[in-house]
């Protein structure tokens, strides 16, 4: 940086703010560092006392904070989001849609780790309304060095850091399990709960039928629903491993590729998931969704509804952040549950 004269500064950048003060009435920036001077500021920067500035030299190789913000906006910056200006070396990235937000973590810290920028996200793998913030990134320094804007951009790879997947309109069907729901000794409890959860997003509900525990009646209603244009098939009860919960064995029976027959999440840990011709979910609910207020299900749900594909590896990563505190006041999703590795 150099020192100028104030009256020389028009187009240059400031290297540090300019406070003004007025007692008793403000004490506070007039203007913030990386303001490009102009011919209207010099008297406003006069009437605080400042008669000289020091201001940004251009260096060859060297960048300006808001020069490389651009260049992180960019390393960040997936489909169906907006941006705001750059100031002050930082950017910030708004959800333009209602969606499932994506970040990739490995590229996340490989960035992080080169010093003097930062990108802070929400956590991935969870719903978010448009107009949400998403992330923000920031340049420590005024001036930083094109090298390492360039190792960032390195680092980052082709694609961009995040993503945000919209939800997809889905048919849902709703499979109710158990010899005692179909033979009328209690009520339906879980039907009510799973229409509840998919009320929050844009599903049309093609049928719901109560099943004894016959593992070749559900197999069949499962192909029925499938046939009729279920997008997604939700089987609730007969999960466990009890000689007369025959829902895991329907499902398998169904030719389906099966994802994974438990997860480590509490409440939730008989879950299971599989495909059918690798693109219909069908997914498997533990008793506890009927009666516990967040479950493996609120963990996958989002994603289904975004058509974002579970691997085994996704589930086994929700042990670390898989365990529901059960809190007397639930804040989900704004707490750690599900938030794994």
């Amino acid at each position: 940086m150099k020192l100028i004269r104030t009256e020389d500064a028009v187009g240059q950048v400031l290297c540090h703010d300019i406070t003004q003060i007025i007692p008793g009435v403000t004490k506070d920036a007039v203007f913030r560092k990386g303001h490009v001077v102009t011919k209207e500021d010099i008297p406003v920067l006069l009437s605080v006392g400042k008669e000289h500035l020091y201001v940004w030299e251009k260096q060859e190789g060297m960048l300006h904070e808001n020069e490389a913000a651009e260049i992180l906006c960019a390393i960040c910056k997936g489909q169906n989001m907006e941006r705001t200006q750059a100031k002050e070396g930082k950017i910030e990235l708004i959800a333009a849609c209602d969606g499932l937000l994506k970040v990739d973590s490995s590229r996340l810290k490989a960035v992080n780790s080169l010093g003097e920028m930062i990108i802070a996200t929400r956590h991935g793998n969870f719903p978010v309304k448009k107009g949400d913030k998403l992330a923000g990134t920031r340049i420590i320094p005024l001036v930083i060095q094109e090298e390492k804007m360039e190792a960032a951009k390195k680092a980052a790879g082709e694609e961009p850091i995040l993503d945000l997947k919209p939800f997809a309109r889905k048919k849902a069907a709703i499979l109710t399990t158990g010899s005692e729901v179909y033979h009328g000794r209690i009520q339906d409890q879980f039907t009510p709960v799973i229409l509840e959860k998919l009320a929050e997003y844009d599903t049309e509900v093609i049928g719901s039928q109560i099943l004894d525990d016959k593992h070749e009646q559900i197999t069949q209603a499962i192909l029925d629903f499938i046939a009729k244009g279920a997008e997604l098939i939700i089987c609730t009860g007969g999960m466990s491993v009890d000689p007369d919960d025959r829902t895991p064995l329907a499902i398998k029976n169904t030719g389906a590729d099966v994802v994974s027959y438990g997860a480590p999440v509490l409440p939730g840990a008989m879950f299971m998931l599989a495909y059918y011709e690798g693109r219909i979910p069908i997914a498997g609910l533990p008793g506890c969704v009927m009666y516990a207020k967040r479950t493996i299900f609120d963990l996958v749900l989002p994603r289904l509804m975004a058509d974002d594909r579970i691997h085994r590896e996704d589930l086994q990563v929700l042990g670390q952040g898989g365990l529901c505190l059960s809190c007397p006041v639930c804040t989900f999703p704004n707490c750690g549950f599900g938030k794994g590795e």
